[in-house]
């Protein structure tokens, strides 16, 4: 017999980090600290990319491997939670019908702006992913979500009581560990003068239209913008970037690459229109570098008056004057927002079931 009570859904490991696979990682090695041992387990499927280190979860290798996410937490790992008699912990905005347990949705973006989803492999996305939003919220014993914005918007777009929602949000410490590396400045001639940075996948609702409406009309100011391309998602943005000179996209980079670019930039950009929180912004106010960020969605909620702030749907200002007005120093929100912080709250409703 186990004498574990819960069962986090590991399919993550089989993901390439980004937003939810780190949020998901990293609250669970500070959850490792905090526990006690085999309160909490981790089914992993055989062909995940890689194995945490913990030494109070309970680490469990599936026989079986992953080949569809779906499937996966439809079936496989279902049927292991309804066997373990355990409560089903969700990283990724989905859960299993039958033992839905604990599920974390980060944000119903699908759900809010469908125009963004126009071709077929796009509309394919947002019918998954709504349809899971649907399940999570209705069907789980408890839903967490990162942000008291996105908490508002579970609640009041599929009718659940407020009670049934409690926020963890993400954090940005994991970033300590990263060691800078200058080699991509050195590296790139833009980057040699001030520069402008700019994270984040190249989805649309990262605006990236608003750095390329606003490069265009600031020749005399540099961009640079990095960040993965989702193939269903790509912004008809990418193709002026190549006609602006005074524009470099870097596409992946890495944490010590992004590190470098944000202690060195001008200031850190993040026009985002729908964001559940925005981990980026946290890691540059850590590295000391200026933020300007979009006034909509959970960003003033998380960042408050230490950041910048402009219209995601006006790019007409001007960045020179806007940061020459002052902003509060980020300490305290760098000391709330972070993973430790989160894991104790985590654990703390883990323990109310």
């Amino acid at each position: 017999m186990n004498n574990y009570k819960f069962t986090v859904n590991g399919y993550f490991l089989c993901r390439n980090i980004t937003g939810i696979e780190r949020f998901s990682i990293e609250i669970l090695y500070q959850l490792d600290k905090i526990i006690p041992q085999d309160y909490i387990a981790i089914y992993i499927p055989k062909n995940a990319k890689f194995i945490p280190d913990f030494k109070n979860i309970k680490i469990i290798i599936s026989e079986y491997e992953l080949s569809s996410f779906w499937k996966w937490t439809q079936f496989t790992f279902a049927k292991y939670v309804k066997k373990s008699k355990t409560i089903a912990i969700n990283f990724a905005n989905e859960c299993p019908l039958i033992a839905p347990g604990i599920t974390f949705i980060h944000d119903i973006y699908c759900k809010l702006y469908p125009n963004d989803f126009k071709s077929f492999r796009d509309r394919l996305v947002k019918i998954y992913s709504c349809t899971n939003y649907s399940i999570a919220a209705h069907k789980s014993q408890k839903v967490l979500t990162v942000s008291n914005f996105s908490k508002m918007q579970i609640c009041s777009t599929y009718k659940i009581a407020e009670s049934k929602v409690a926020v963890i949000p993400n954090g940005w410490d994991h970033f300590e560990k990263v060691e800078p590396d200058f080699n991509i400045i050195n590296n790139n001639p833009l980057l040699q003068n001030d520069f402008y940075f700019t994270l984040g996948s190249l989805s649309k609702r990262k605006n990236l239209k608003w750095i390329v409406d606003y490069a265009s009309k600031h020749l005399n100011e540099n961009f640079a913008i990095s960040g993965a391309t989702i193939k269903s998602l790509i912004p008809p943005e990418l193709a002026r970037i190549k006609e602006l000179p005074n524009v470099v996209l870097l596409g992946y980079v890495s944490d010590s690459e992004v590190k470098a670019l944000m202690s060195k930039c001008k200031a850190f950009i993040f026009p985002s229109y729908y964001e559940g929180f925005g981990i980026p912004p946290l890691e540059a106010l850590s590295t000391g570098a200026k933020v300007i960020i979009s006034n909509s969605a959970s960003l003033p909620e998380i960042f408050k008056s230490s950041a910048y702030y402009i219209n995601p749907e006006d790019s007409n200002v001007s960045l020179d004057d806007l940061l020459k007005e002052s902003v509060s120093e980020p300490k305290e929100i760098l000391d709330f927002y972070t993973y430790e912080n989160a894991a104790k709250l985590f654990l703390s409703e883990l323990n109310k079931l």
